[in-house]
């Protein structure tokens, strides 16, 4: 006989497989990426991958006519935000061309821990001695992972994969801010448009013909990027941070099977330890955030 779920299980339920999905079609995304950052420069494959899933944001509010709900309020996050955003697809192009899938994530891991730190100057939160641990031990495993890559061409990659690790994270910041007075689709909308615009400048030096030949790939980065961003917002929507934001960690897996089915790369066992402490730290500074927002919830009861 079989238990009914309750409402809030079944949402639960729900957001995991949103999010599981999410991380999925976000690795489809980024091996398309690591193909045509072959091709193009970092500043190309940007704008491409961003015009390209802004066509399929703005397809639906062009549908509906709901051009309202892309109002621009505090226009000055928004073009912070642009500018971290270029500066983060940049560098992520230039890290998965330089590095396999896996080593890329493994970096980008870091940034849950990353944001932790940030919202001490940023939101002026206070951070737990045990968390700024996490911090430690999870940095500590980007520099094992860091350590097969000896040349020069592999510790660029890791640097960069670092540089755009930090600006996701403050990008990710600015979100709490913006989402006070914008829609979700409103700073989709803009992010995508404005790093499509600048990495559009920026690219022109160097800008190739894109041949028809590449059109389909560019339509699985649209595709999977607006899907995922979908998804992605669906899973919070859904469940708490707490509950779906381990799952984010399954993008580790997708890495290691993209790499090993497209790339015959198979994870150093450097690479193995490092991403399994980097996921380790993160998912207890998750773990710890839902516990202190429980105690806080209920505090007369013991901590869970």
């Amino acid at each position: 006989m079989s238990i009914p779920r309750s409402p809030a299980s079944t949402e639960r339920l729900r957001g995991i497989a949103a999010m599981i999905a999410a991380v999925f079609v976000f690795a489809i995304m980024d091996a398309s990426l690591k193909r045509l950052s072959t091709r193009y420069c970092v500043f190309q494959v940007a704008c491409m991958r961003s015009l390209s899933s802004l066509v399929f944001v703005a397809l639906p509010i062009l549908w509906q006519r709901d051009w309202p709900s892309v109002r621009m309020a505090s226009p000055g996050l928004h073009l912070m935000r642009g500018v971290l955003g270029v500066l983060m697809l940049a560098s992520f192009v230039y890290a998965v061309r330089s590095l396999s899938l896996a080593e890329t994530y493994s970096v980008f891991l870091c940034a849950p821990l990353i944001m932790t730190a940030l919202s001490v100057p940023m939101h002026g939160e206070r951070v737990p001695l045990r968390r700024w641990i996490a911090i430690g031990i999870g940095l500590a495993g980007v520099l094992l992972i860091l350590r097969p890559s000896t040349g020069h061409f592999g510790l660029a990659g890791v640097l960069a994969a670092a540089v755009g690790t930090v600006c996701y994270a403050l990008s990710a910041l600015t979100v709490r801010t913006l989402g006070r007075t914008n829609s979700s689709a409103s700073m989709v909308f803009w992010v995508l448009l404005l790093i499509g615009v600048a990495s559009a400048v920026l690219a022109l030096p160097d800008w190739q013909p894109i041949p028809r030949s590449e059109w389909p790939w560019l339509a699985l980065v649209g595709i999977s990027g607006a899907l995922g961003q979908y998804w992605l917002t669906d899973a919070f929507r859904r469940a708490p941070p707490s509950v779906v934001g381990p799952f984010e960690y399954t993008s580790m897996i997708w890495a290691f099977a993209i790499d090993w089915v497209f790339w015959s790369a198979a994870p150093t066992p450097a690479l193995l330890v490092g991403s399994g402490v980097v996921i380790a730290s993160g998912v207890f500074v998750i773990v710890d955030e839902h516990r202190l927002a429980q105690l806080a919830l209920n505090p007369g009861s013991p901590p869970p």
